[in-house]
């Protein structure tokens, strides 16, 4: 008998994502939450997210883009021949994710953008793997502004939190999935958020098409397709990842606090 997956122990927070799929609030993510809560007082009128590719900044940075109605702004928009204002059209919050990664972004233009939205009381989230501490800037005056702001990770997701997610996605889809299948999957999928997007999604399809319910051994073989080619998921980053299946304890603890450099000393600061 298939059973239900709220049996699942997990203690998350759901929000709504004004539109969007419900955000699972957990110690991963908490700090950043705190944060785009505050906003529009921030201390300056900038604010970098970072982490890991998959850990949820872009849904992050979705939300807080539907509470400020900001306007996202690609880098390869920034040039020097758009001025800011042309580029916001008349709005007051703009979101430019994988700066860090961009390659031959306009530093300038980038510096302008800045600039004019601490002029007119603006504000400025920016997304990257790397905190702009590490971020390759060549403008000393752009580089010292964007070290200056709030950085605070996102880290990939635990066990819970991926289990939660995985719970999600399946009711999302009105699927019945049983707390082993839920477990199997969180202990040897990739832990990201778009790969647990990525593997419900086939599993939903393979299980309509061949009508099957959704079990551990249709699990394994869907994943065992999709990593093939990719070679294994990557490990934990530390703990054992068995011992920790299931628990719950430790969700809803902030215990990252977000930080302005992480290169050197760890300063704190306080979302307030």
């Amino acid at each position: 008998m298939i059973r239900r997956p709220a049996q699942l122990p997990l203690d998350l927070t759901l929000r709504p994502a004004l539109g969007r799929e419900d955000f699972l609030v957990a110690p991963s993510n908490a700090d950043a939450v705190a944060w785009l809560d505050r906003w529009p007082a921030w201390p300056g009128p900038a604010l970098a997210i970072h982490g890991p590719a998959g850990c949820g900044k872009t849904h992050l940075a979705r939300v807080w883009q539907a509470v400020s109605s900001a306007v996202e702004i690609t880098p390869a928009r920034l040039t020097a021949d758009t001025a800011p204002s042309d580029l916001l059209n008349d709005a007051r919050a703009v979101l430019v994710e994988d700066l860090g990664e961009a390659t031959g972004v306009d530093e300038a233009a980038l510096f302008h953008l800045y600039n004019h939205l601490a002029a007119i009381g603006g504000t400025l989230l920016l997304t990257g793997i790397e905190p702009p501490a590490r971020w390759p800037l060549a403008l000393p005056d752009l580089a010292s502004r964007l070290r200056a702001a709030p950085a605070v990770r996102v880290g990939p997701p635990d066990d819970a939190l991926l289990m939660a997610l995985l719970v999600k996605l399946f009711a999302d889809r009105q699927l019945r999935v049983g707390e082993d299948v839920i477990r199997w999957l969180a202990v040897h999928m990739e832990r990201s958020f778009d790969a647990a997007r990525r593997l419900v999604d086939a599993i939903d399809q393979t299980a309509l098409a061949e009508h099957r319910p959704v079990t551990v051994a249709l699990a394994r073989g869907i994943l065992d397709h999709q990593t093939t080619d990719a070679g294994p998921p990557p490990a934990p980053a530390s703990g054992n990842r068995h011992d920790e299946v299931g628990r719950h304890d430790e969700v809803g603890r902030h215990d990252e606090v977000g930080r302005h450099d992480e290169v050197g000393p760890h300063d704190e600061v306080e979302p307030g």
